[in-house]
């Protein structure tokens, strides 16, 4: 599973924490036309409107306190919106993954 040679759009497997699966009524892997941390949040807030607000703030964009982002065993979370997602991820090899942080003493 890879981007279009012809569209040059990546499709981006998205793998979200059970919490988040649940309230979408999804079940695996989602995949989506992304390159950037942004792009992926957009289309599943598109394309699940019930996650809005879920994984980052709606009105300042920001990223949700106990969300993270992941890719090729690199923490994404604080990464620039807009840079772009790992090779490994744009090519389907690999997905982009949310998780729900742990807090606690």
């Amino acid at each position: 599973m890879n981007g279009s040679a012809t569209t040059g759009v990546a499709l981006t497997r998205v793998a979200l924490p059970y919490h988040l699966r649940a309230l979408a009524r999804l079940d695996g892997e989602v995949v989506v036309e992304a390159g950037t941390v942004a792009e992926v949040l957009d289309a599943l807030e598109s394309a699940y409107p019930v996650l809005r607000g879920t994984m980052r703030d709606p009105a300042t964009g920001s990223r949700r306190a106990f969300i993270r982002f992941f890719a090729c065993q690199e923490d994404l979370s604080h990464v620039p919106p807009g840079s772009a997602l790992p090779d490994e991820v744009l090519r389907g090899r690999e997905p982009f993954v949310v998780v729900g942080a742990m807090a606690g003493g």
